[in-house]
């Protein structure tokens, strides 16, 4: 007869409001020729349901943790358009206005000549560079232009204004016996990212230096749908 022999039997109590699961291990062993047994109780099943109770737990709190991540991944999401429409906003302003300072006459010169608006009232988006006098579009769409000019009746006065290499307005003053003169133009113009805007003291002509009667102004008044 085999030295030990085990026997598993289950019960099932009802205890309290939910039922007990208990296992218990008989073991049968020769001793001295009489069989004896000894019954061994095993783990208790609510053990294992309170695991579960655990496991269901945690479940729960690794699932409210992924929602409350899932939440703050869409807040990024949205605080990262936000930014971008705001630096896009940026990029579209663009606004620019300058003078020429110094109270005495400009010109004249043997060749055409750039004028530098030396006195900047404002530049926003810095497409205006006071060291060469020239507007360089930094996004595409339709910009408003104005430009005066104030000269002495004794010299004729010409500034021409440029889009890239084509001149798109005239001031011109003739000479003649008036102490002094003023004059103006206005212009929209549709411009590619990159295009330049400038203006040109003519050969033999002159203005006077003063940013408050001779200034160059501009501002962008609507973007192309394909800026970026």
């Amino acid at each position: 007869m085999p030295e030990c022999l085990k026997e598993i039997s289950t019960r099932h109590d009802q205890e309290g409001s939910f039922p007990v699961h208990m296992e218990y291990v008989t073991v049968w062993r020769d001793s001295l020729g009489v069989l004896e047994k000894d019954t061994i109780e095993t783990q208790s099943c609510v053990d294992m349901c309170n695991n579960a109770k655990e496991f269901s737990a945690m479940r729960e709190k690794i699932h409210s943790l992924e929602t409350k991540m899932m939440n703050i991944e869409n807040r990024l999401t949205g605080y990262e358009s936000c930014i971008l429409q705001l630096e896009q906003k940026e990029r579209n302003t663009v606004i620019f206005s300058a003078g020429i300072g110094g109270g005495s006459p400009l010109g004249p010169f043997n060749t055409d000549q750039t004028i530098i608006y030396d006195r900047v009232f404002v530049n926003t988006g810095n497409a205006y560079n006071v060291f060469t006098g020239i507007f360089t579009a930094p996004v595409s769409g339709v910009y408003y232009f104005t430009y005066f000019c104030h000269s002495g009746g004794v010299r004729k006065t010409s500034l021409h204004l440029y889009k890239n290499n084509e001149v798109i307005l005239h001031i011109h003053d003739h000479q003649s016996a008036d102490a002094a003169d003023n004059g103006g133009n206005a212009v929209f113009l549709q411009l590619q990212q990159g295009d330049t805007v400038y203006v040109h003291l003519k050969a033999n002509t002159h203005v006077y230096r003063s940013s408050t009667v001779t200034n160059f102004s501009r501002y962008l008044r609507k973007t192309s749908n394909n800026s970026k």
